[in-house]
Parts: structure tokens; C-alpha cells; sequence
């Protein structure tokens, strides 16, 4: 993709989403790595529904280090994989008691080392956070990289580093939203509705 079709993808998805953020229900940063944990491979409607009853039965990270791991199997029950996700919850819980004081760590070094957080849920961490400029790499996102012709990444980690590469990083966070909202409302995976798409005129893949 040119630099001037680059220009008009990020001021188009602009246009149509003004208010770019997690569709995650959070309100700490307990909960928002909670919530992306549990998101992975999952809807975030899907993560809305449980986390509610998850966040008032364990409030804090010492509070679902010490749960009883067949009651969170029972809360998180709908997500997928909830029973490795259950006990992957409990052992975060932990780790942030022991080794990092009930917080939630800053680097990308330190959040992989909790588990169950991988590279992407680390990414989303970190920008949703603040703490550093990250452009994690989502179904969505790696569908529309490659539609686009942003990317021909054959993985994630691919992708992620094409698209770090081709927009300035003040960008990333808000374009990495913007991206999941277009995927998740136009261009999906089995009928992208390319007719009514805004970017058309710009995507390869349109005709």
C-alpha cells in the first residue's frame, strides 16, 4: 500500500470510528488483564457476560489467587477453554501476589512470564496501559492486514511486525482498534461486505 493510500485508510477508519477503544468491560487494570486473558480465542460479548460474576467473586488478584479452581470453572464456564483458563487465572493471581506486588507488570518481559499471557495479550496490556506503543495482532487485524495488502505475514508475530512497520507508532494504538471495529462490522471473514465498504477505492482485494 502507498504512503497516500496509508493516509487515506487512517483518516477513512477515522471517520467511521471516532471513538476508538476496547470493547472489554474493565475498570482497572486487574480486570483488563483478566478480561484479555479470557478474550483470547473468545468474543469479547462472550467475556462481558462472565466477568460481572468473576470480578465481584474475586475482586483483587489475592482474592482469585486463593479461589478454588471448580468455582471459576463454574464462572467462566461459556468462555472457550475455560478450564486451562481457570487454572492459568488462579496461577496469574498468584504470580502478582508473590512477585509483583499485586500489580500488573509494565514490561512485555514480565507479562509473559505470567500464565497463560502471550505475545498479543501482552500487546494489549501495554497499549491499553500506556506504558509503550504496541500493535497487537488479532484475527481481525491479521485478515485485514493481508485484504489490504498491508502484509503477507503467514503468522501473527508476521503481521505484527509488517504493520509496526508501516505506520508511525503514535498511530498504533487507535488503528489497531479501528481495524478490529471494521472486521468486526464490514469486512468479516466469510461475507465482507465489500459493496458498502469505505475502503474500496484503497483495497486490493475489493475487486
Amino acid at each position: 500500500m502507498t504512503p497516500k493510500k496509508k493516509k487515506i485508510l487512517i483518516q477513512t477508519l477515522a471517520d467511521l470510528y471516532p471513538d476508538p477503544r476496547s470493547e472489554l468491560d474493565f475498570k482497572n487494570e486487574y480486570q483488563l488483564l483478566i478480561a484479555v486473558m479470557l478474550s483470547a480465542q473468545c468474543t469479547d460479548k462472550k467475556v462481558n457476560q462472565v466477568t460481572p460474576e468473576l470480578f465481584k467473586s474475586y475482586p483483587t488478584f489475592k482474592a482469585l489467587s486463593q479461589a478454588k479452581l471448580s468455582d471459576v470453572e463454574q464462572i467462566i464456564r461459556p468462555i472457550n477453554y475455560y478450564k486451562t483458563k481457570s487454572k492459568h487465572l488462579i496461577a496469574t493471581g498468584k504470580d502478582a501476589v508473590e512477585r509483583f506486588k499485586s500489580h500488573v507488570p509494565d514490561t512485555h518481559k514480565e507479562l509473559t512470564s505470567l500464565p497463560g499471557v502471550g505475545n498479543k495479550t501482552a500487546n494489549v496490556i501495554l497499549s491499553e496501559k500506556g506504558v509503550v506503543p504496541a500493535f497487537p495482532v488479532d484475527t481481525h487485524i491479521f485478515r485485514l492486514a493481508h485484504r489490504l495488502g498491508l502484509s503477507t505475514g503467514k503468522t501473527p508475530d508476521a503481521v505484527e511486525k509488517d504493520m509496526r512497520q508501516a505506520f508511525p507508532s503514535y498511530e498504533w494504538r487507535n488503528l489497531h482498534h479501528r481495524l478490529i471495529f471494521h472486521g468486526r462490522r464490514v469486512c468479516s471473514a466469510r461475507s465482507p461486505q465489500c459493496g458498502g465498504c469505505a475502503l474500496r477505492h484503497i483495497c486490493p482485494s475489493a475487486e
